[in-house]
């Protein structure tokens, strides 16, 4: 399965066929292969979900190199293994945008314009963050990426 495949354009169509305010980003990070519980915990809403809105499922690589800096690889590896598992559950990609974040060249642009616009002072305040810091035992010590790209 090709990248482009994965970062398939048919988004606006869908949106046109959905009510526009039904939109849904969401999706996993490629650590490693998905198991029972992300079909229970998730993956069975997305299907659920399909059709009904205009669903997107982000394959959040760089995301994931938060969790597995150093080994590029390792995430590279399970691209293809996450979006084979969509597909085996049902998600159906003329209904559901499958995307891999780093192949999205405009969340690059605006994980810039953010940078800008955000303090780090906000960025240490936010729950999400401060849980991965907790979690992590990352304290002052963290990757840059943790706190921006959330």
């Amino acid at each position: 399965m090709s990248a482009n495949t994965l970062a398939y354009a048919g988004a606006d169509d869908r949106r046109r066929q959905v009510d526009a305010t039904d939109v849904i980003l969401t999706g996993d990070r490629p650590s490693g292969p998905l198991h029972l519980g992300h079909y229970a915990g998730s993956l069975r809403s997305r299907l659920d979900l399909q059709g009904r809105c205009a669903q997107t499922l982000l394959i959040a690589d760089l995301q994931a190199l938060t969790d597995s800096s150093g080994n590029a690889a390792h995430v590279a590896r399970h691209v293809p293994e996450v979006a084979l598992d969509y597909l085996a559950v049902g998600i159906d990609p003329v209904q559901t945008t499958i995307a891999v974040q780093s192949r999205l060249s405009a969340l690059a642009e605006l994980t810039v314009l953010y940078l800008n616009l955000v303090t780090v002072a906000r960025l240490e305040r936010n729950p999400t963050v401060k849980a991965e810091v907790e979690l992590r035992g990352f304290e002052r010590d963290m990757p840059a990426g943790s706190c921006v790209i959330r």
